[in-house]
C-alpha cells in the first residue's frame, strides 16, 4: 500500500521517460519512494491499488510492444483482467512506466505532463 503523503514512482532506471519523471519528482518539495519495479516486482494487491488510482483496466497499462506480450499471447481478447494482472506480476516488464502514485491518485508519465497534473491537483 502506498503512503498518500509521499510520491511513489515505479521506476525503470534504463528508461529515459522514467528518469525524467524521477528528476521532476526530485525537484518538488515532497518525499519520494523509488521502486525499481523490475528488481522489486509489484505484487497483486499493489497493482490492483494502482489500477484503481489510475482508473484504468489492466490491459491499458500493459506494454504491448514487449516481446513477452506477444510470446504470452496477451493480445487475446478472451483473457480476463485477473489473467492480465497475473501476467504483469509475473513479468513486470509488461507494466507501462513510469507510474507515479501521489495523494491517492496515480498517473503514467507518458507524457510527463500527466505527472505534472497529478502533482498540481
Amino acid at each position: 500500500m502506498t503512503d498518500p503523503e509521499k510520491a511513489t514512482i515505479y521506476h525503470n532506471p534504463r528508461c529515459s521517460k522514467s528518469r525524467a519523471a524521477l528528476a521532476l519528482l526530485q525537484q518538488q518539495e515532497i518525499e519520494i519512494t523509488t521502486i525499481d519495479y523490475l528488481n522489486t516486482p509489484i505484487d497483486r494487491s499493489t497493482l490492483l491499488e494502482l489500477l484503481d488510482q489510475l482508473q484504468l483496466k489492466p490491459r491499458e497499462i500493459m506494454r504491448r510492444s514487449e516481446s513477452t506480450y506477444k510470446e504470452l499471447n496477451l493480445a487475446d481478447a478472451s483473457l480476463t483482467d485477473e489473467q492480465l494482472i497475473e501476467a504483469m506480476t509475473e513479468n513486470p516488464i509488461l507494466i507501462e512506466r513510469p507510474i507515479v502514485s501521489f495523494k491517492g491518485r496515480a498517473a503514467i508519465g507518458r507524457p510527463i505532463d500527466h505527472i505534472i497534473d497529478l502533482l498540481d491537483s
